[in-house]
């Protein structure tokens, strides 16, 4: 499908710049809709710049919107700004669901024909050992997960009545060079050797490098089979804790140090020192089958799981 200019929110972020830049390599033109104007320095050149200001309800896209064809929407409210709330959700509501539903509403009156919206495999639900379809019941366990499984449902009345062509992709956890927070933790701890008391887990969990991920979101973009589908997505299977460690340290040239600690008395630490959630990431299963959109849009993932970790581990020692 010809597609002209395309707005990516959340420009600025780690999927954002990598998104504009593999969107400029294909020759689309690109508009980067960004929070402040001090973002703007970190958009590569080529990308067109305009200021929204904070997203909520009250948002005005006019000047972003303008002359598009896309849109995908990648900013959003990922951790709580306020543990002390009385109602956490509803700040993950102002951005994720009031402000994702704000933006689609004048996407529509603004005759952009596609909206890719970035949800969260979390929409499905948590813990279990199966793969996550697309046609699971969803079951959203977290305030983050509530907000954005919302903004899929109003997504959804917005297109039956107006038009625009919704395209929802739920990816698991996005790796790459830059990565931040658990990921970046973990990749310390294998590069500095530490023991790590996590060889016993037998888990599964997907994992999708940001190449793959931006690659997918081109592709929502442009085809024409996938307007009004939810896709899940991943690297093309999944990995177990101390497999992904094993991998990790490969990469950097370390050894793996891994201790056989059974999980109870993991999950029993975790909850004596507070680091219950955290041990559920790293113990837990989050496993996306991604064969609809390999089937329906013929994607395939560019890079293998390994070419990813090795380019997340050169990524980290510049």
């Amino acid at each position: 499908m010809p597609m002209g200019r395309i707005v990516v929110t959340g420009a600025g972020g780690f999927v954002g710049r990598a998104l504009c830049a593999e969107l400029l390599r294909r020759r689309h033109p690109v508009r980067g809709a960004l929070r402040e104007n001090a973002i703007a320095s970190a958009l590569l050149k080529g990308v067109e710049s305009v200021v929204v200001g904070s997203v909520n309800a009250a948002t005005d896209w006019r000047a972003a919107l303008a002359g598009c064809d896309a849109v995908v929407h990648l900013a959003a409210r990922v951790h709580a700004m306020d543990d002390r709330a009385s109602d956490p959700l509803a700040g993950f509501r102002e951005v994720n669901t009031d402000g994702t539903l704000n933006l689609a509403r004048q996407a529509a009156q603004a005759g952009v024909r596609r909206f890719v919206f970035v949800s969260s495999i979390k929409v499905n639900g948590e813990g279990r050992a199966a793969a996550y379809l697309e046609t699971d019941a969803p079951a959203p366990q977290d305030p983050y997960a509530i907000s954005k499984w919302e903004a899929e449902q109003g997504l959804q009345r917005i297109a039956r009545e107006t038009g625009l062509e919704v395209v929802v992709l739920r990816p698991p956890l996005v790796y790459g060079p830059g990565v931040k927070a658990n990921f970046l933790q973990l990749m310390q701890a294998v590069q500095r050797g530490w023991p790590l008391p996590l060889g016993a887990i037998h888990n599964r969990r997907s994992l999708l490098f940001l190449g793959n991920f931006v690659d997918a979101i081109r592709l929502c973009v442009v085809h024409p089979d996938a307007a009004g589908q939810t896709f899940l997505l991943d690297d093309g299977g999944p990995v177990s804790t101390p497999e992904l460690i094993r991998a990790l340290a490969h990469a950097m040239g370390r050894p793996a140090r891994l201790l056989a600690v059974p999980a109870g008395v993991l999950e029993l630490a975790g909850m004596l020192l507070g680091k219950r959630a955290a041990v559920g990431r790293l113990a837990g299963s989050l496993y996306a089958d991604s064969s609809r959109i390999r089937s329906r849009l013929e994607w395939a993932p560019p890079y293998s799981m390994e070419a990813g970790l090795a380019a997340t581990v050169a990524g980290l020692s510049t």
